[in-house]
């Protein structure tokens, strides 16, 4: 069943053609800090706020972040978990996802089987996706055992990605890792969405107006940015990158 933030993200895709989606890592900010960030991303255009890092952090700090995030904006705050200590009861959603490149089955399945009573205990709307680890790979790539995909490898991309919606999932994310040197490939997002019939997330490296502008021209439904808000310049970046979004689906 489809849940309200799933809806609401689909409706947008559907009305603006490609959204973009604020990802606030709750490792490298206070509270204060976070919500003014979702703040500014909100007067920017941003969809969502997702919450979530490649590492750890204190469940009592998460917990703090993301409540000072929803006293701060009305867009749905979505959770993206590296494990089970990323959840939260104060989130709308979560990204219950599957690294499907990972050679650990912990991270197939493994934290998922941990996780999913605390999701229906804290009553959050999980949302299927299957994860993508391509190119550098990053901290998500050492953290989730994954054998990163090759930049020039786009069709093996598309094969795990078509496995993911095949096995019932209704979001594939494509991640280049959190500050990677560049984006996934505008070829690779193209190969990715042709084979799938599903929404295409697409994060990591995509740090300027022509970056975003690319990746949703070649296909992605949303575009994650994160290092980009971490900051004094978060209204002017995430402007930019949302009118690079808008004008690739123009």
């Amino acid at each position: 069943m489809i849940g309200r933030v799933e809806k609401y993200l689909l409706e947008k895709i559907e009305s603006e053609g490609s959204i973009h989606i604020t990802l606030i890592d709750p490792e490298k900010v206070t509270p204060p800090q976070a919500s003014r960030i979702a703040t500014k991303a909100n007067l920017s255009g941003t969809s969502a706020i997702m919450v979530g890092g490649s590492t750890f952090t204190s469940s009592t700090h998460l917990d703090h972040v993301v409540k000072a995030i929803k006293r701060t904006v009305k867009i749905p705050v979505i959770l993206f978990p590296n494990n089970v200590t990323g959840i939260t009861r104060y989130a709308d959603a979560i990204w219950f996802m599957s690294l499907l490149n990972s050679v650990d089955p912990y991270f197939l399945m493994g934290a998922q089987v941990l996780g999913a009573p605390l999701v229906k205990k804290h009553r959050l709307e999980p949302i299927p996706m299957g994860y993508i680890i391509v190119g550098e790979g990053g901290t998500a790539g050492i953290v989730g055992r994954a054998v990163p995909v090759p930049y020039n490898k786009p069709e093996l991309a598309a094969a795990h990605a078509l496995a993911g919606q095949y096995l019932g999932m209704r979001f594939i994310y494509l991640e280049a890792g959190s500050g990677a040197k560049k984006p996934v490939s505008p070829e690779m997002i193209h190969v990715v969405k042709h084979y799938i019939d599903i929404p295409l997330i697409v994060g990591g490296g995509i740090r300027s107006r022509s970056q975003a502008l690319a990746a949703a021209s070649a296909g992605a439904d949303i575009i994650v940015t994160g290092n980009v808000v971490e900051n004094n310049e978060v209204k002017q970046k995430v402007s930019e990158i949302v009118e690079g979004i808008r004008q690739g689906k123009m």
